[in-house]
């Protein structure tokens, strides 16, 4: 402890005078119990043990960020992140289920079974005096993504893994910035002797930082005032620094600081903005969104694994709708997914924009219904438009190869990877939906039956589903391979018999071949003929 409190006294020199920070920065607005709306009952349990066990402990420790931001709202948070005056490896020594995560902003992860608490150091405002960067860290709270092993070696990268279904995402890093700045005073100062403190890159923007402070500086770190505020569990009131309560009763995010410096020190705070904005309802205020047009072409130096994992917050978190109008009022669908807002820009109102905003709003639903949902079928929806625009450029005829559609879907993939780095599982999930979609249209009797085998079949049915809803495939079959899923097997076999006999007489009517295709037996052993 003594090195902890010689620590904060040391820092508190270091945070004056800092780039859109206050100079004279003004003490907390404690708001007491009585006037507020957060109860206990509202918070997990598991968080509360935390909470009073790091105070027995004798840590100060507070519930921060999104979650009260959403206790307040009347939201219920979807997770818990506390802050306390312990480092990492006293949180760990207090807790048997913890584990200590993270090269960028070291955390320790406080398990109860499925739930996880978050658990972080305060952290200083400023690094040295001697360092010439003008940085501030990424905000930690509710929403920011913090992974395991932020910064990896490009071998191990391949490793990463999103657990999309139940909301938690670690992805590795598949290209590094470049390190140009580096503070190598020991702050933090336990068992990570082969990591720097503070590491930026060439723009600013910082990859690791793990230099250690107080609440008053804790508050100065993160990114807008509605998610800059801390409940404290000694006497479960609410500790405001910078007018968190205020903004949040007008509906408006508001960085903390000067925007453009905050949004170059992490550029994904543009992203973040408009997904709170899409998300809560608010508006951003003043330079917050005036500031994006500017500098939104800065997202090119963010990792295209940081902005997978955001795509999939801003789209799969039950506001994806929203998130794409958001994403276009602000030019930042153009830095996230290029190929898209091409497609989008030039057929605004079109069958695929139709296809595109349709499906999201689906995709919410299943979210508010706590149903599963899939970055498969995501990328699926977000991919339509160009991997359309790339078949219609081939002969009339080929459009329904499954050759020529499988080409256009890789295609698309690998377009969208130069800003985001989606895994192979998904880009070839999207591959196999796609194809899937010439076998659902033109259903040869019982064979047909198979496709409720396949693993993809229900991904596929759902993207015939919503092409049938926007007049880009057959309604008669969508209503077809929904019945066949609903009746008995021998029911299904007579369906296929049915459509098959249709499909007969329609192709006799118009010259084609009247009987079934009998397939040619040949001698045991013997070579398939020439051709």
């Amino acid at each position: 402890m003594r090195r902890l409190f010689q620590l904060k006294r040391n820092l508190s020199i270091l945070n004056d005078d800092l780039p859109g920070i206050p100079a004279n920065r003004p003490a907390a607005r404690i708001i007491p119990r009585a006037e507020h709306s957060i109860s206990r009952n509202a918070i997990s349990p598991n968080a509360l043990r935390v909470l009073y066990r790091l105070r027995e402990a004798g840590y100060e420790a507070f519930l921060v960020g999104g979650c009260v931001r959403d206790l307040l709202i009347g939201i219920t948070p979807k997770d818990f992140d506390i802050a306390t005056s312990a480092l990492p490896e006293e949180v760990k020594r207090t807790f048997r289920n913890c584990r200590l995560i993270g090269r960028r902003f070291r955390l320790a992860h406080v398990f109860f079974g499925r739930e996880i608490i978050e658990v972080a150091t305060f952290r200083a405002t400023s690094s040295p005096v001697d360092e010439p960067i003008e940085s501030t860290i990424p905000d930690l709270d509710d929403d920011e993504v913090l992974e395991d092993d932020e910064l990896l070696d490009d071998d191990e990268a391949d490793e990463s893994t999103v657990l999309a279904e139940a909301g938690s995402h670690r992805t590795g890093i598949h290209a590094v910035t470049p390190l140009v700045e580096r503070d190598r005073s020991r702050h933090a100062g336990a068992g990570d002797d082969d990591d720097e403190d503070r590491v930026t890159d060439e723009h600013g923007r910082i990859l690791r930082d793990n230099a250690y402070g107080t609440i008053d500086d804790d508050v100065w770190r993160r990114d807008f005032t509605a998610n800059a505020l801390y409940y404290n569990i000694a006497d479960f009131s609410i500790w405001d620094y910078a007018g968190g309560v205020e903004d949040i009763q007008a509906r408006r995010l508001k960085l903390i600081g000067d925007p453009v410096t905050r949004y170059r020190e992490d550029p994904v705070r543009m992203l973040r903005a408009a997904r709170f904005e899409a998300k809560l309802g608010f508006s951003l205020d003043g330079e917050t969104g005036s500031s994006i047009p500017e500098l939104r072409s800065l997202l090119a130096s963010v990792p295209p694994a940081r902005l997978f994992d955001e795509t999939l917050k801003l789209f799969l978190t039950g506001h994806g709708a929203m998130s794409l109008v958001v994403l276009q009022q602000h030019g930042l669908l153009g830095e996230l997914l290029p190929t898209v807002a091409a497609y989008l820009d030039k057929h605004p109102e079109g069958a695929v924009a139709r296809l595109l905003r349709q499906g999201l709003l689906n995709t919410d639903q299943r979210v508010a219904q706590g149903k599963p949902v899939t970055p498969t079928f995501l990328f699926a929806l977000l991919l339509y438009g160009p991997i359309a625009e790339i078949i219609e450029k081939q002969p009339q005829e080929k459009w329904h190869d499954i050759g020529t559609i499988v080409d256009a879907v890789d295609r698309a993939a690998r377009g969208a990877q130069g800003r985001i780095s989606i895994p192979k599982r998904f880009s070839l999930g999207v591959r196999e939906m796609f194809a899937a979609q010439p076998r659902l249209e033109q259903p040869r009797g019982r064979r047909a039956l198979r496709m409720l085998e396949q693993p993809r079949f229900r991904a596929g049915f759902d993207l015939l589903l919503l092409r049938a809803d926007m007049g880009l495939a057959s309604r008669e079959l969508a209503d077809w391979w929904t019945k066949v899923q609903e009746v008995s097997q021998p029911d299904r076999e007579a369906l296929a018999d049915a459509l098959g006999g249709q499909r007969r007489e329609g192709e006799g009517a118009a010259g084609g071949r009247r009987g079934p295709r009998r397939r040619r037996r040949r001698g045991r052993g013997r070579a398939p003929a020439a051709t």
